[in-house]
């Protein structure tokens, strides 16, 4: 990695954790960033918006105990720093004046922070019309394809440079580089529209686009909405169902993954709160979070309260091994810290999240799985849905669907959704083929948007509900 000057001076740093300290705090974290974000958008191949962004303050967090005092600003002068840890501070001190005499004496011990994937085209470096150009092949790819009528192009990168200090004298500086396309492919026909969608991204730079190019991304949304487009109805009941490799992995990340982070848990809203060494799922299940895959979508060299990345093992053989826990949740759980403290921005601070979440492969492949069936659903491409938290009970689109009939993939069907609770469902999944692939998203929760990877093989659940046309 390139060095670059620090974000804020140490001596400051030190400063404003001592001065922040003053109310009587036991712990206090200082969190620097400065980020950039570039977007466009193409509709039938014509650019229609462009976006870009420069992000630049920090946050401060005191603990008290397990209590918690944020506080952030977009002034980091020092007098403006200054301001911020006194009127922190002051926040949980209840009293008037806190001293400000003297500085922290932090001896920093710089984290070694080991980039696990360095971008080889950096986005900032890149030009705009590389990047353009980049969209204009993927939306020759889908255009004109089939039924295909109306292409919709999206790109986006981001940049994000991060320091973390902290009153126990840890300095950590990151940084971050996202780059990701997204297709949305419109087939019609009369009357009739179906859509096709194909997002992936990774931790990379634009060199990303070499290994997965651009005219894959148009193609795959582009035959989505062609398959779909002719589709009869879904069938609906309680059906054996395989649900593809990849994105698949949404449901195991809403229904399951989030009551797995100690933000739940601490709470008492996990029902797999008190389940640690216990049998949670079938014993073919094991479950990661995985922070250390280089270049993934959800990769972290180092978390937002500075631990280095670090690999998770959630589920083993059925057996829960591991909550994904932060600084808070380890001092209100018991449990130990995974490197999982995670924020979209210097304005939220950080809570236990997930990074690259997935089934791990099995043994079996996907053919096997959908042999095993006389009747039942293909679940090929996931969609979004609704979670219960807490219960984990989730209702999921399914985009792309086929009944599986006489052990073969048959007609393809439309309007499915699955319907189900994810603890349960843990205990239904009797087939996990080797075929691992993980799929990007957004997910969203008490410390903002972040960018993870959902993932799985191909998966058999024995029996769930399917919603569609009786």
């Amino acid at each position: 990695m390139t060095q670059t000057p620090a974000l804020l001076d140490p001596g400051l740093c030190a400063d404003v954790l001592h001065l922040a300290r003053a109310g009587g705090a036991d712990f206090a974290e200082l969190f620097v960033e400065d980020s950039h974000n570039t977007g466009y958008r193409l509709h039938q191949g014509e650019l229609r918006d462009a976006s870009g962004g420069n992000l630049f303050g920090a946050g401060l967090r005191l603990l008290y105990g397990a209590r918690v005092v944020y506080a952030y600003t977009n002034d980091v002068t020092a007098a403006g720093l200054r301001q911020l840890a006194g009127d922190v501070a002051r926040a949980r001190a209840g009293q008037g004046e806190v001293s400000r005499q003297g500085t922290g004496g932090l001896d920093f011990r710089r984290s070694d922070v080991r980039p696990l994937y360095v971008a080889r085209q950096h986005p900032l470096q890149a030009r705009a019309q590389d990047k353009l150009a980049l969209m204009q092949r993927a939306h020759h790819a889908a255009a004109g394809v089939g039924d295909v009528k109306t292409v919709d192009v999206n790109y986006l990168d981001r940049v994000q440079r991060v320091l973390i200090a902290n009153s126990e004298g840890l300095w950590a500086e990151d940084e971050r580089v996202w780059t990701r396309l997204m297709v949305n492919a419109i087939a019609q026909d009369g009357t009739w529209r179906e859509s096709g969608f194909y997002g992936p991204g990774a931790g990379q730079g634009l060199e990303f686009f070499e290994t997965v190019p651009p005219e894959t991304i148009g193609a795959e949304a582009a035959r989505m909405a062609n398959a779909m487009l002719r589709a009869g109805p879904a069938p609906a009941g309680k059906l054996p169902v395989v649900i593809g490799n990849a994105f698949g992995g949404v449901i195991f990340h809403e229904a399951c993954g989030h009551i797995l982070e100690t933000t739940s848990v601490e709470k008492d809203a996990s029902v797999f709160g008190d389940k640690l060494g216990q049998a949670i799922a079938h014993p073919c299940v094991s479950a990661t979070d995985d922070g250390t895959i280089p270049g993934a979508w959800g990769m972290v060299n180092v978390d937002d309260e500075g631990m280095p990345a670090q690999r998770t093992a959630l589920i083993e053989n059925g057996v829960l091994t591991s909550f994904m826990v932060d600084r808070v949740g380890e001092l209100k759980t018991g449990h130990r810290r995974t490197g999982s403290g995670r924020r979209q921005n210097y304005t939220f601070a950080p809570a236990s999240r997930m990074r690259s979440t997935f089934i791990e492969a099995g043994e079996q492949t996907p053919d096997e799985l959908i042999g095993q069936l006389e009747y039942g659903l293909y679940a090929r491409r996931m969609g979004g849905g609704s979670v219960t938290p807490g219960t984990g009970e989730y209702n999921f689109a399914v985009k792309e669907a086929y009944i599986i009939r006489g052990g073969e993939i048959a007609e393809p069907v439309k309007g499915a959704s699955l319907v189900g609770n994810g603890a349960q469902d843990l205990r239904n999944i009797v087939g996990v083929a080797g075929d691992l692939a993980l799929g990007q998203g957004m997910c969203g929760s008490v410390s903002g948007s972040l960018p993870t990877d959902v993932g799985q093989p191909h998966i058999l659940i024995s029996e769930i509900t399917v919603g569609g046309r009786a």
